[in-house]
This record gives C-alpha cells, sequence and structure tokens, in this order.
C-alpha cells in the first residue's frame, strides 16, 4: 500500500523519487520452429527481446514507470512470417521486429487505493480474458485508466482501455472503447471473482462484445496432499452492424498434488450460438490455453470443447509438465466434430536468480476433414537473463 508521507521512506522530493528510482533489464533470447504438414514453409526464427524498466520511488503516494520494449531477429535467423506482412511463404512466428514503448504510466496509491494512468499491462484473474501474452517477444499492454480499492480480502478493479497494443508491433494496435470490472473476495477455501468485460472497437461500425461471469478458485491442504478446484461460467452478446448473437463459456478443473507432482484434469467450453459463431476472448493471452500450438487462437464457429489432462513436478532444480488436449466442436449437429489433439511438454531451469534456460514443445493431430486444421510441430528453446 502507499503512503501519504513521503518521509516514511526519505523520499523529500520529485528529484529524490527519481535518484531513489530503481532500474531494470530483462533480456530473452528464444529459438523457435515451426513445422506444418500445408504448402507453407517451415519456419524458424531467433530472436533476442530486450526489455529496460525504469520506476520511480514514491513521493506522497505517487511514482512513475517508463518502459522500452525491443525485439530483433538476430544471426540471420529469420525465416518466418512474423504476422504482419513480411515472408508470407512461411509458417507464422509472430515476433516482429520492433521498438516501441511497453510501458509508461503514472501511479498513485493510498489506503488501499490504487489508480494508473497511460499505457500498462493488464492481468486479471487467469488472464483468460485479459492478459499480457508475456509468452510472445512482443507483450500486449493497454493505454487506459484503471483503478483498484483493496480492503482486507475484497478487491475491486475497473478500468477504461482506450488503447490495444497487441503482440504485432504497433501495425494492428486497436484504438477502444473498452469497460473492464473484476470484483474479488478471498473466501479462505478460494477467491471468488465477478467480472464484466464490455469490449468495442472505437470505429463507426458496431462491434460490441459483452461478457459477464463468475469464477471460483482455490486449494485445499489435507495433510501431504493438496486438493485444487476451479470452475468459471461466462455469457457472451455480441452485437455487429449486421447480426446479433450469444454463447456461453464453461471451465472445470480439479487437481491433486502429492509427493512433488501436481496432476490436473479440465473441461473448458468456448461455446457456439447454433454453429456459427463461437465464444471469443480477443483480449486474453491466448497462448496458455487450448494448447501451445496456438491452433485455437481464435474459436471456431462450432464452438470448441477441449478435455485436457496434466502432469508437472519438478527435477533437478528445474520444473517440468506434459499436457495431453483432446477437442470437440461444441455444437452437436456440426458436421465437422473431431477438431484433433495434441501433446505439450516443457522443461525451465532456473541459474542462480539472474537465469533461466528452458525448452518446450507442441505436436497438433489435425481431426477431421474440413476443419481448416494441419498437423503442425513446434520447438521453442530459450534462455532469460533479469538484472
Amino acid at each position: 500500500m502507499g503512503s501519504a508521507n513521503a518521509a516514511d521512506t526519505n523520499v523529500n522530493s520529485v528529484a529524490d523519487a527519481i535518484t531513489q528510482g530503481t532500474a531494470q533489464v530483462n533480456l530473452n533470447l528464444r529459438y523457435e520452429s515451426v513445422d506444418q504438414d500445408n504448402a507453407l514453409k517451415d519456419a524458424d526464427a531467433l530472436t533476442l527481446r530486450t526489455r529496460l524498466t525504469f520506476a520511480t520511488a514514491e513521493y506522497y503516494g505517487l511514482s512513475a514507470l517508463v518502459e522500452f520494449e525491443d525485439s530483433r531477429s538476430v544471426a540471420g535467423v529469420n525465416d518466418y512470417n512474423d504476422a504482419i506482412g513480411n515472408n508470407a511463404a512461411y509458417s507464422v512466428i509472430a515476433d516482429p521486429e520492433t521498438t516501441e514503448l511497453d510501458q509508461a504510466f503514472l501511479q498513485y496509491k493510498r489506503d488501499g487505493f490504487k489508480a494508473k494512468v497511460g499505457r500498462q499491462v493488464l492481468a486479471l484473474d487467469n488472464m483468460r480474458f485479459i492478459g499480457h501474452v508475456g509468452w510472445r517477444q512482443d507483450r500486449q499492454t493497454f493505454d487506459a485508466v484503471t483503478m483498484q480499492y483493496a480492503i482486507n480480502d475484497f478487491t475491486v478493479d475497473y478500468g477504461y482501455i482506450y488503447k490495444r497494443n497487441r503482440i504485432f508491433a504497433e501495425v494492428k494496435d486497436i484504438d477502444s472503447k473498452d469497460h473492464v470490472f473484476n470484483a474479488s473476495y478471498n473466501l479462505g477455501l478460494g477467491k471468488l471473482s465477478a467480472y464484466g468485460y464490455l469490449l468495442e472497437e472505437d470505429t463507426n461500425v458496431e462491434n460490441g462484445i459483452d461478457t459477464y461471469g463468475i469464477r471460483f478458485a482455490g486449494a485445499k491442504d489435507f495433510d501431504n496432499v493438496k486438493l485444487l478446484y476451479t470452475v468459471d461460467y461466462a455469457t457472451q452478446d455480441t452485437d455487429t452492424a449486421t447480426t446479433s448473437y450469444s454463447t456461453d463459456y464453461m471451465l472445470g478443473e480439479v487437481g491433486v498434488g502429492f509427493s512433488g507432482l501436481t496432476v490436473k484434469l479440465g473441461y473448458e467450453l468456448l461455446g457456439s450460438d447454433d454453429g456459427e459463431y463461437g465464444f471469443s476472448t480477443p483480449l486474453a493471452t491466448l497462448h496458455a490455453f487450448n494448447g501451445w500450438a496456438d491452433q485455437f487462437l481464435a474459436t471456431p464457429a462450432q464452438g470448441l470443447a477441449d478435455t485436457y489432462v496434466s502432469i508437472g513436478g519438478k527435477v533437478a532444480g528445474g520444473k517440468w509438465a506434459l499436457v495431453y488436449h483432446d477437442f470437440e466442436a461444441d455444437d452437436s449437429s456440426a458436421t465437422v466434430s473431431d477438431l484433433g489433439d495434441e501433446i505439450d511438454a516443457v522443461f525451465s531451469l532456473p541459474i542462480d536468480k539472474h537465469y533461466t534456460v528452458g525448452v518446450k514443445y507442441a505436436s497438433y493431430s489435425a481431426g477431421d476433414a474440413g476443419a481448416g486444421k494441419v498437423d503442425a510441430d513446434k520447438v521453442w528453446l530459450w534462455a532469460n537473463a533479469k538484472f
């Protein structure tokens, strides 16, 4: 919580707030390859993302943060479609070269209240609806005014987003008029959240996506066993210039942690309206859901039912996980119902407090012909440094 008394932190002027600020450097070197069973050429990318951050100290509850981000292909390994118009003959690796202002905001904190104005990261709940897409080299941020009030176990967030700074450099950024609400209460056994996300691009064409939902996620220890559980339900109304439709979202997940292992079983449903329109999450951290091969960044018109099981733990000082997904259409009358399956694997290893290395693999197998999907394999190798 912020303090109203500058002397509490020996910050007695704006100059002190600047000179007592903190600077950080984050470097992320990553190799990615994509092999798809189609006419596109296999893609390879070696990219380096550099992020420079400076945050001032607080002065009477006020502080500021400025962050720059640069992403470059290195060593001439750049045979990939960067999703903004370069090398279209190759498969997509959505890490375009860019240098941009990643964050720049003024913040005020006092007595449980916090407000930010400017470009900032937003990450609500598990980022299924509002997130930063941190896996990509150019992460997603928002030009927004946000407010939060937290007291004891209750927290309420509100934000007005007027620009979506997406992961495709600045080429595909979107002006918007988005209102986001999220209120949560810690019940001891877990956190209960209620949310409303009213999204609209700032154009002359009607395009509203209104989502309202409720979520409960928690864990309970039983001696040497931990029980994990999550349920989430949302309803969505979409209105465009030519049509209106409604869809639903559901998530149920249970897990057990024991002997250093965690096993989870889950079912996520992104519903369909009569097989014509699917549930939409345009501001989500999409890579974290429905398989790392990124085959379902947009929900198919027939909807998507994802049944998954995962197991993970620690070995040799690092963390590992295996995940299996089975994808089906939500609409029972859909001609294309089998949407394929996927196996994912990851291992990451921290090296002291500054460095992390890792390897990640995703293998998607297509289902029914006509689903618009093909077999795809992706591999990542990375090294991260933070100072």
